[in-house]
């Protein structure tokens, strides 16, 4: 595999960070295991989906970006998984503001957000997973490609009238959308060819970034559309590759599930040699393991169900050579709850099953090299009883098309924190 290069940067000091000439490696690969300074990386790392929005003069809130940052860093979260930004950002329930407000054209003032996120990152030895696209509405993503070229409205499953079988129709005609691929492309060309303004660096020689991935959830859809994913996805992971030659690549996929929940299918679809370490995601609620109106009963279930799934995808990342990432879980608070009163204890106890099988994988030097829980979302908080999100309300790790709080991890949950500092500092 690629991405060897030693390249070190000295960092700068800020807040909480020591003063001592400290340096930032780039992770690399090698077989199973991920390296920083020549020893193996594991991590408990946060989705922070928004993180590039705080880092927004105009739009976000710096000073709570610094405050997040330095509360992630002291509990040992030094890994996380961010959007580079939104398209559109016309539609309810999707994010606003949009990086690109038009096909190819894009906020400056996002754009200095993002830069400023990864300078504030890149001073605490932190690193981020960068995701290019979306293959949900919540932040634009395919749709709004395919929308932007011609193919139709949006059919938004969370707007009157539409359903998710009919919005997973439409954005399965991405693959095969040539120009919506070459503005895709020209997007990636973009953001990969950006000097930071706040650290001088240029992105594809930024330590602070771990990896680049290329869309959130990418889904197959269906046996048909197997070989134009496939052939989508490799051209994709081959042009960052060729821009790139310092980070490493991830496709963003749910593993399985998001590929017409076939281990066979997610083999085939990867097995590009660019594609330097695999991802899985799992999600008890949403695919009916876990119920908040039997709490007890269903957790046990999820819990069973959740260790088979990561099983099956840690045996088949040892079988292709590579590391593979949880990138992606979470659980709600006792009856979905929204706030930080409700009780953390079975997500604290999911949570723990996760991070257990990782320490197990890390001592055994097994291919589980890292997981992201979803999601931290710090001093945000649900405004309304019923966790919508509304333009200009603070973020949250809930993207806005679900209720802000159901999978939140705040600032206030000490005890969610504790647990996350427990583990990692095993993993040192």
């Amino acid at each position: 595999m690629k991405k060897i290069s030693t390249l070190l940067v000295a960092l700068s000091c800020f807040s909480m960070i020591s003063c001592s000439a400290q340096k930032q490696s780039l992770i690399t690969v090698k077989g199973t295991q991920f390296i920083k300074d020549g020893k193996p990386y594991s991590y408990v790392g946060a989705n922070y989906w928004y993180g590039a929005l705080l880092g927004s003069e105009k739009y976000g809130d710096r000073e709570r970006l610094v405050r997040e940052l330095d509360l992630m860093k002291a509990n040992g979260i030094d890994n996380l998984r961010v959007l580079v930004g939104a398209e559109g950002g016309t539609y309810d329930y999707t994010v606003t503001p949009a990086l690109q407000t038009a096909q190819g054209k894009y906020d400056e003032a996002l754009l200095d957000g993002l830069d400023f996120f990864m300078s504030e990152m890149g001073k605490r030895n932190m690193y981020a997973v960068l995701y290019l696209n979306n293959n949900w509405e919540w932040s634009g993503g395919m749709s709004q490609y395919l929308e932007w070229n011609g193919k139709g409205v949006i059919p938004n499953p969370n707007l009157k009238g539409n359903t998710w079988p009919q919005f997973m129709e439409y954005t399965r005609k991405f693959h095969e959308c040539e120009p919506c691929k070459t503005a895709f492309e020209n997007h990636i060309r973009f953001i990969l060819g950006r000097k930071n303004a706040y650290s001088k660096k240029k992105y594809t020689e930024d330590p602070a970034i771990m990896a680049w991935q290329v869309a959130n959830e990418p889904r197959v859809f269906t046996k048909e559309n197997e070989k134009a994913f496939t052939d989508w996805l490799n051209k994709v992971v081959n042009l960052i590759d060729a821009l790139d030659k310092n980070h490493l690549i991830s496709t963003g996929s749910e593993g399985k599930a998001g590929s017409n929940d076939d281990l066979a299918t997610f083999e085939r679809t990867h097995q590009n040699k660019n594609i330097d370490y695999l991802t899985m995601h799992i999600w008890p609620k949403n695919w009916g393991w876990f119920k908040a109106e039997d709490e007890k009963a269903t957790l046990q279930v999820a819990l069973t169900n959740a260790r088979k799934y990561m099983d099956e995808h840690i045996a088949l990342a040892q079988k292709m050579n590579r590391p593979i990432v949880i990138e992606e879980f979470g659980l709600p608070r006792t009856h979905e709850g929204l706030l930080p009163d409700a009780s953390v204890e079975s997500r604290n106890a999911f949570y723990a099953s996760f991070f257990t099988r990782l320490a197990e994988s890390h001592s055994n030097k097994e291919a589980l090299a890292g997981v992201n829980f979803w999601g931290f979302g710090g001093e945000g908080k649900a405004v309304n009883k019923t966790g919508k999100w509304n333009a200009g309300d603070a973020f949250t790790a809930d993207p806005p098309q679900e209720p802000q709080g159901l999978n939140t991890v705040f600032s206030e949950d000490t005890s969610t924190l504790k647990l996350i500092k427990e583990f990692n500092s095993k993993l040192k």
